[in-house]
């Protein structure tokens, strides 16, 4: 089951840096998504996979004496989802507005400066 996350975080990575090297401000935009999500995966993986065993201590006992889950990678993506989130929306503005201005979503048309100042 590892090896196929692991596989999965290599896939989204690769298409991930290959969409953020197209001219296009929507695909560096989708590029930019699916690094986020595995990056996601990767912290995910590096908390361990543990099934059916919650991070809770029994009243009886002072430490964990079993294999448990780690809340904090959890915790730790439920916030990067929510900032990506928060980034995602503000950058689809951001687009709009660039593309209403310019008319294109062309990186190198927008790179071009006006000579005439």
């Amino acid at each position: 089951m590892e090896l196929l996350l692991v596989l999965l975080v290599g896939i989204l990575y690769s298409a991930g840096i290959y969409m953020m090297l197209r001219r296009s401000m929507v695909k560096l935009l989708l590029g930019l998504l699916l690094l986020g999500n595995g990056a996601n995966i990767l912290i995910f993986l590096t908390g361990g996979l543990t099934k059916g065993k919650p991070p809770i201590i029994k009243e009886a006992n002072k430490t964990f004496l079993d294999v448990y889950a780690d809340p904090v990678p959890q915790a730790l993506i439920l916030t990067a989802i929510v900032i990506s989130f928060a980034l995602t929306a503000f950058a689809i503005i951001l687009l709009k507005k660039v593309y209403e201005t310019t008319g294109s979503d062309d990186l190198d048309s927008m790179n071009i400066q006006d000579l005439d100042i």
